[in-house]
C-alpha cells in the first residue's frame, strides 16, 4: 500500500504524531536527547556547604579526642602515683617499719622505697599537702608510712590545665583514695 504524501511529510517535517492537528509543536530530535541539567548532580554551593558541614564535624571530634586523650594521660599518671603509694604502704607493713614516698615537686618526680624516680609529664604539676615534718624543702617532701598501715596523712594533686586529680591518704588508716575531677568517668 502506497503511503499518501501527507503522512510521510508529518514525520519528516519534525511534527510529533499526537492528534494530527496542525497546532502541535516540532520537536526535533536533538532536544529529546538533551540530558536534564537540572535534575542530575548537585550545584556547586550544595557541595561547598557539605564540605564545610563535615570540616565542622572533624574539627569537633579531634577536639574531643584531644581532650579524652589529655583527661586519659592525667588519669593514668595519677594512678601510676596511687599505685607507689600503695607500694609504699605494703613495704612499711611487710618490713615492719616506716617506709616514705618522696615527692620532688621541682622535678615533676616522686620515688618509692627501693624503686627509681618516676617523672610525671612536663605539663602536669604536682602540688603536695602533707605534715609539716615530712617537708624536707619548700619544693619537695613526703608521705610516710608506718608498720601499722597508718600515715602521716596528706593529698597530692595532680593538674593539668584545668584538670585537677586529687589523691587522699588517711593519717589514721593510710587509706589511699582517688579523686576525679567532676564529669570524669
Amino acid at each position: 500500500m502506497p503511503v499518501s504524501p501527507s503522512k510521510s511529510n508529518r514525520f519528516d517535517s519534525g511534527f510529533a504524531e499526537c492528534c494530527g492537528r496542525p497546532q502541535c509543536l516540532p520537536v526535533s530530535n536533538t532536544e529529546s536527547r538533551m540530558p536534564n541539567f537540572r535534575s542530575k548532580g548537585f550545584t556547586m554551593i550544595e557541595m561547598i556547604v557539605v564540605i564545610v558541614l563535615i570540616g565542622i564535624v572533624a574539627s569537633v571530634v579531634a577536639f574531643s579526642f584531644s581532650k579524652s586523650l589529655a583527661s586519659a594521660r592525667v588519669q593514668a599518671a595519677s594512678r601510676d602515683l596511687v599505685a607507689a603509694l600503695r607500694y609504699t604502704r605494703g613495704q612499711a607493713i611487710v618490713k615492719g617499719e616506716q617506709k616514705i614516698l618522696m615527692l620532688n615537686l621541682e622535678n615533676n618526680t616522686y620515688e618509692a622505697p627501693g624503686k627509681g624516680s618516676r617523672e610525671l609529664p612536663k605539663d602536669m604539676v604536682l602540688r603536695l599537702t602533707t605534715a609539716q615534718k615530712e617537708l624536707t624543702s619548700d619544693k619537695a617532701g613526703g608521705i610516710r608510712f608506718f608498720p601499722d598501715g597508718s600515715s602521716t596523712g596528706g593529698n597530692i594533686a595532680v593538674v593539668l590545665g584545668q584538670r585537677e586529680w586529687r589523691i587522699n591518704v588517711g593519717w589514721l588508716t593510710g587509706e589511699i583514695t582517688l579523686d576525679k575531677p567532676e564529669g570524669e568517668q
